[in-house]
């Protein structure tokens, strides 16, 4: 099987307004809010650099200068660390700028997720790229996005992450029309539908959060005209991929059956930090007993 080039470059769109966060996300991007006691964006980009990605470019709006504020130095807060000895503290405050190369590059107008990566092109240039969304975050132990990249390196192409919902989900997501491969969590994209009725979607195959993609995606993001919401749809884009392999190889899907935690909604968000608070070895033992004691007292 062909070998394909590697991949070192994640893109992350980060330019939502999270208006399903305010009054929260007012003055604080969405991206920063935190799940336990890190960012959600921190959580993302040490996904990418775990899958081998240390170039990383977040794609950004007005209003998120805190996130580059996140990932650089803050050399006030290390210095009085220092002086009081706190080399636990000091060493997660590093951490997130010493984490990867951090690019930065801000989408003017909001016209939805395709056009947050095109916005990318300039710095992705003819290189396969990755791109990551901070609303899904996976648990480090299930490494999909490594997988995805393995995927894409023997194959070619574009690989896109799928996990199966209930058929009566399916009009949340972008959905895919698929085709069994020799590897059972591979499998061929021959069509994509973006939130499709249930009654009209082609699987229950749903696309989250994570995408390898080849560069001739720009040239079609390029030509995409808006669809579903007036925007930009990146599965509108893929689906051209999908019907003119010659354009940029095959698309293929990668299923995943493992660890996902959705921040994108205010629910999930707070089930998101409790499972990963009580999975923590530092405060899941007494958050757990907190918590069936709460449970009990509330039954």
């Amino acid at each position: 099987m062909t070998q394909h080039p590697r991949i070192s470059k994640a893109v992350i769109p980060a330019a939502g307004l999270g208006t399903r966060f305010l009054p929260a996300t007012k003055a604080t991007p969405k991206e920063m809010l935190p799940v336990v006691d890190k960012p959600a964006i921190q959580y993302v980009v040490e996904e990418a650099v775990a899958a081998g990605l240390d170039d990383v470019l977040m794609v950004t709006g007005r209003n998120k200068r805190p996130l580059e504020d996140h990932f650089d130095r803050n050399y006030e807060l290390e210095s009085a660390l220092q002086k009081k000895g706190d080399a636990g503290r000091l060493a997660k405050v590093q951490e997130s700028s010493d984490l990867a190369t951090m690019h930065y590059v801000r989408q003017g107008d909001p016209k939805g997720l395709g056009h947050a990566v095109l916005c990318a092109a300039p710095h992705v240039g003819e290189e396969p790229f990755a791109v990551l969304l901070g609303d899904d975050l996976i648990d480090p132990r299930d490494p999909l996005l490594q997988r995805m990249v393995e995927v894409q390196e023997q194959r070619g192409g574009s690989v896109i992450a799928l996990m199966e919902v209930a058929p009566e989900q399916i009009h949340l997501y972008g959905c895919a029309a698929v085709e069994t491969t020799e590897d059972s969590d591979v499998v061929k994209v021959s069509g994509l539908v973006e939130k499709p009725d249930p009654a009209d979607a082609p699987s229950n195959y749903a696309i989250i959060g994570r995408y390898v993609l080849d560069p001739h995606i720009f040239d079609i993001l390029r030509r995409t005209e808006p669809g579903r919401g007036g925007e930009i749809q990146l599965t509108d884009a893929l689906q051209q991929l999908t019907e003119d392999e010659k354009i940029g190889g095959p698309v293929h899907g990668v299923v995943f059956k493992g660890r996902r935690y959705d921040t994108g909604d205010r629910g999930d968000y707070l089930r998101a930090i409790v499972r990963l608070a009580c999975e923590r070895e530092d405060l899941g033992p007494d958050f757990r007993t907190w918590l069936r004691s709460y449970v009990a007292e509330e039954m």
